[in-house]
């Protein structure tokens, strides 16, 4: 910790907070980050990390530790939930040849620990047991222009720019937009437990495996270099649609999985049953910044999970910003960082929110076909089926360097409508 006045606050110590810190402190950019906790660390179990953020890992030199701590799974394989027949794979050896960089898997906590040690290594000024309760523009004593965060202790700090990592609930967002979280009606649950727990079960130790049937999924994979295996059971919850205060609870999740194949039953009695996670994400807007406040990570866009993309995205954007405050750096006087914030910021503005508003919007559309009912599933199944395991079509816009730039290219997903596409006698599902 050092008292050296900062040139940019970043209030929310989480894998976003964290990462942009770790980026900006690579440009010379003194960083002091505020955490609401009264200590570092993550909660949840298994993360999923795709070429698109692999890639910005090994820039930052991160990666090997990264491998070390995680595992490198051969394919992804889509199953039916209900009859667990193989619906599509990505095999991602190949796709590693074709991006350049792993596809990953690694608990939340060992990436988000990855990030607090660099952070360290690099002098960042990290504090703990702050809240901030406000943000605002302001001149600064050497009468540059800078921002300013309130704490919940009334105590306040100031810098040439503020960067709001403070999640789905982020207040430095109100400054933007009026808008509320929206909620899906879906629930998540998680249990990561020992190998030995689950090898007797109908599993794979080397894939990826996600199961999407009606109303509900369930992802298996594993972790810490195959010690541990990750599960994750997702579901529409009854009793949040009809407005239940009290909803996704224990008794829901065994309904939800009713009638799915052996290996979802098999899973199911490894949940936590303690907790579980509702599932909200917010409209995309298109302004991050106002003045020297910027919005980054869950602040800015918190998607559904569907595209496993949410740490991915906050830590593409710390990778943005740097590398636009590097373009627009002088050299440091005493009057300030040399840094033209303006410019950077708008040009981080110009890049990050498109890109955002693409993959929050496909991860609504991905997850309404994940959990396809009756002969509309049979339709999507027929679709998934015939695609070639080595079609990147649809991966390229956001695995490859296109999520680091302006240029957007379609397609996202299949545009057709599922009623064109012929089946067989539907069966009851």
């Amino acid at each position: 910790m050092t008292d050296q006045n900062p040139d940019v606050l970043i209030v929310g110590g989480g894998i976003g907070g964290l990462s942009a810190a770790v980026a900006l402190s690579r440009k010379g950019i003194r960083v002091r980050l505020y955490e609401r906790a009264t200590e570092f660390g993550e909660v949840g179990a298994g993360l999923q990390i795709a070429p698109n953020c692999t890639r910005i890992l090994a820039d930052y030199g991160l990666l090997d530790e990264v491998k070390s701590l995680g595992v490198l799974p051969k394919a992804m394989v889509m199953k039916d939930a209900v009859d667990s027949a193989e619906l599509t794979r990505l095999d991602l050896e190949d796709l590693e040849r074709k991006y350049g960089f792993p596809y990953m898997v690694i608990h939340r906590s060992d990436l988000h620990g990855t990030f607090l040690r660099a952070a360290q290594r690099l002098g960042v000024d990290l504090r703990t047991g702050m809240t901030a309760t406000g943000y605002d523009n302001v001149t600064l004593p050497s009468g540059l222009s800078g921002a300013r965060v309130t704490f919940a202790d009334g105590s306040t700090d100031q810098a040439e720019t503020v960067i709001a990592a403070d999640g789905l609930h982020s207040v430095a967002r109100g400054l933007l937009v009026d808008d509320e979280p929206v909620n899906s009606a879906y629930v998540a649950y998680r249990g990561a437990v020992p190998i030995d727990k689950v090898r007797e079960n109908d599993v794979s130790e080397t894939d990826v495996v996600v199961y999407i049937g009606p109303r509900c999924h369930f992802v298996q994979y594993p972790l810490r270099g195959g010690e541990m295996f990750n599960q994750v059971a997702v579901f529409e919850s009854p009793k949040a649609l009809a407005g239940e205060e009290e909803w996704g609870t224990p008794d829901e999740l065994d309904q939800a999985f009713d009638g799915t194949c052996t290996q979802i039953q098999q899973g199911l009695p490894l949940m936590w049953r303690d907790k579980w996670w509702r599932m909200f994400d917010r409209d995309p807007i298109m302004t991050w910044v106002t003045g020297r406040i910027a919005l980054l990570g869950d602040a800015a866009h918190p998607p559904l999970q569907y595209m496993a993309q949410g740490a991915i995205m906050a830590i593409e954007d710390g990778w943005v910003l740097a590398e636009h405050v590097a373009a627009q750096s002088a050299t440091r006087d005493e009057s300030g960082s040399g840094v033209d914030w303006d410019a950077a910021l708008a040009a981080y503005e110009a890049v990050r929110p498109e890109h955002c508003r693409r993959v929050l919007s496909t991860g609504r559309v991905w997850g309404e076909l994940w959990h396809l009912e009756g002969l509309a599933r049979l339709q999507r199944n027929k679709v998934l089926r015939d695609r070639d395991t080595y079609d990147y079509t649809y991966t390229e816009w956001i695995y490859g360097p296109t999520a680091l730039t302006s240029e957007q290219e379609p397609p996202l997903y299949p545009t057709f409508p599922l009623s064109s596409v012929e089946v067989d006698e539907p069966a009851e599902v």
